[in-house]
């Protein structure tokens, strides 16, 4: 029986996997590295063990530290989580070398399914449905491959996932770049810079089947998930079960499942994953580990994955309730990521303030974040899943809209409003969804926040704040907010949300108070109340109570409308600030990869210029106009932060230096 399990991963999944454990009655081994000292699953173990350092490489990919950890703790068992080792058979075998229980299945089956090439082999002997591809190896001729598999294809790397080294090829013209930007992206995220190709289905569904193996040969399957809309390849929101699977499609992809569980004499839980189109299906991964969208399968079925796992691991057979499982309702996840939707989805960092997401009935929430905490460069930007679940479809995605919408994400740039888009979009709502949603629907336009929105917030942020000059001020503060024994002119502030700049002016006219945003007035205005940090506010008859949390010059406001994030305008802006015209910024932290220009330089718009990396993906950024390139601010291997000079790119031949300490 394990006694003590050491968790070999971070954040959200190894919270999630201690509580079960402690559920259990299981004590409990951490393993952090230094960004995440302070994270709320180092305090949630029973014990804690450090590991040196930033890089995965030295910490959550370093095997002989978390073995180590694990004798000096006294621990007998392994969980890797997802990510990391999860899917490492030679952290496994380590494991059963070192006495320790591997939460998962044998080396040997992790092996097989670990290489995505030798996977569709076995798959295809077993008689699953694969896709056509190719093996590519360092002497490989590119061409003759991609014509063999035809195109569109997809550049795919052999061990690893999440979207992680995958390039999408339309013509032979852009295999070789694609091939090479995949195996630098695999090398970097999975240590393995190995790559295939695969006929790319052009927006297919794309639809899982989750598994679980017992030690005496029994093999069920809990039913398919829907993981169909994404973003870089990688699934954001995902169901169970799938709005496009009848009960006859379900039994042949569960048949197909267990089929292939079998055939690698599987163990454990773990996912198959197919790709769907209206005539039929095909193979496309085994993932031998928890999936990040488990969840919903856990709301539709009753059963908690994690504790079977341990079960499973601790030798038991398959329990009843599992093979006698049965789908009850809908359950739907949304994958809450601190990301910037409107510049592409590039990944965001920096402190969140404030993390609170609604309890209420059939939502959950698994979270390795709180107040405080700090999203770093080092680690996938996701801060929570949240789920829904609920007797239909419908009402399971109406509860998880109302929860993400009402949620106070502060500090942290995050992909909430889009996920609230998605979830109240009509297609979504219809059924609707598969591989090319996102390319379908304009994601800056499903994540644009209400106008009505930002006037009603940005009169909130401004009458909460003088509210705060109140409580601050030397004299007369116990006057209300903005009297005047005679009439005077408006108190004015500006507000910038993106790219706009909103004006407000407000003053109190005897018994009234009177607001305009951008000269237009708000009409029929009641201020009934208005602190620092809530403003009851009317107007046009409608009264709504509106939260503002004002950290520094930025003021987070949520209300029924939605969230607005504003930052005011300094009425004297410090000249200093002012950059070179034509200047690159960095839109994240991260490391310089490649610098593909050079001082002198004639672009044309949209040319790549500077190649990133962060997060384990690159970003690559581009010229944003024809011009010539006048400075170069960084090299290869620099370490950036988010907003510093990268270079400098203008139509005249004038130079400037890019300051002290950008370099």
């Amino acid at each position: 029986m394990i006694q003590k399990l050491l968790v070999a991963n971070r954040g959200e999944i190894a919270a999630r996997v201690m509580r079960t454990a402690h559920a259990m009655g299981v004590g409990t081994v951490a393993v952090y590295s230094d960004p995440d000292a302070d994270a709320p699953f180092v305090g949630l173990a029973d014990e804690a063990v450090h590991l040196p350092g930033t890089a995965p490489s030295d910490t959550y990919l370093s095997v002989p530290r978390i073995i180590d950890a694990a004798r000096s703790t006294g621990a007998d068992a392994v969980h890797p989580g997802y990510g990391f080792l999860s899917e490492n058979a030679g952290f496994a075998a380590a494991c059963a070398e070192a006495g320790l229980v591997f939460v998962g299945p044998p080396p040997a089956v992790i092996a097989a399914m670990g290489s995505k090439v030798e996977a569709k082999t076995i798959m295809e002997k077993a008689g699953v449905p694969v896709l056509p591809g190719a093996t590519l190896d360092e002497d490989a001729d590119l061409a003759a491959a991609g014509q063999r598999v035809g195109y569109p294809l997809l550049v795919k790397a052999a061990f690893g996932g999440g979207g992680r080294g995958m390039r999408v090829v339309d013509s032979a013209d852009e295999l070789a770049d694609a091939v090479a930007g995949a195996r630098r992206e695999a090398a970097s995220a999975f240590g393995d810079a190995t790559v295939f190709l695969e006929r790319y289905v052009v927006d297919p569904r794309h639809v899982e089947v989750q598994i679980l193996a017992d030690m005496h040969g029994a093999v069920v399957h809990l039913f398919e998930r829907d993981c169909s809309i994404q973003r870089r390849h990688q699934k954001i929101v995902e169901e169970c079960p799938s709005p496009a699977v009848d009960a006859t499609l379900r039994a042949e992809l569960g048949a197909a499942a267990v089929a292939a569980a079998k055939a690698i004499g599987y163990v454990g839980a773990g996912t198959v994953e197919f790709v769907l189109w209206p005539d039929g299906f095909a193979f496309l991964e085994v993932n031998t580990r928890l999936q990040v969208e488990h969840p919903v399968t856990e709301l539709v079925t009753g059963l908690d994955l994690v504790q079977l796992q341990l079960r499973i691991a601790d030798g038991e057979p398959l329990p009843a309730e599992v093979v006698d499982a049965r789908i009850h309702g809908h359950a739907i996840e949304a994958r809450l990521y601190a990301e910037d939707v409107g510049a592409g989805f590039l990944p965001a960092t920096g402190v969140l303030h404030r993390f609170a997401v609604p309890d209420e009935p059939g939502v959950r929430v698994d979270t390795g974040v709180a107040d405080g905490s700090v999203v770093s460069p080092h680690y996938d930007p996701m801060l929570a899943k949240v789920i829904a679940h609920g007797p239909t479809r419908a009402e399971a995605a109406r509860r998880l809209a109302r929860a993400l919408a009402r949620a106070q994400l502060h500090g942290v740039t995050t992909n909430r409003d889009l996920l609230v888009g998605i979830l109240r979009e009509e297609q979504f709502l219809a059924g609707g969804t598969d591989t090319g949603y996102l390319i379908r629907h304009d994601a800056s336009v499903l994540a644009a926040p209400a106008q009505r929105a930002l006037a009603v917030h940005a009169a909130a942020a401004a009458l909460a704040a003088q509210a705060q000059a109140r409580l601050t001020a030397p004299v007369l503060r116990t006057l209300p907010a903005g009297w005047r024994n005679i009439a005077g002119a408006s108190q004015r502030v500006g507000y910038r949300c993106g790219q706009r700049v909103i004006e407000i002016a407000h003053r109190i006219l005897r018994d009234r108070v009177v607001i305009e945003v951008d000269g237009e007035p708000l009409s029929a205005v009641r201020v009934l109340e208005a602190t620092p940090e809530r403003v009851d506010l009317e107007v046009g008859g409608v009264r709504r109570s509106i939260s503002v949390h004002r950290v520094g010059a930025v003021a987070y406001v949520d209300s029924a409308l939605g969230s607005t994030v504003l930052v005011e305008v300094p009425r004297f802006p410090d000249p200093s600030s002012a950059r070179h015209a034509g200047s690159l910024l960095a839109p994240m932290p991260g490391a310089v990869v490649r610098v593909l220009a050079a001082p002198g330089a004639r672009v044309s718009a949209g040319q790549a210029l500077i190649v990133l990396e962060a997060m384990k993906m690159e970003h690559t950024v581009t010229a944003p106009a024809d011009g010539t390139v006048i400075d170069v601010c960084v090299a290869p291997g620099d370490q950036i932060d988010a907003g510093q000079t990268l270079a400098v790119v203008a139509d005249t031949a004038e130079t400037e230096d890019c300051g002290e300490g950008l370099k």
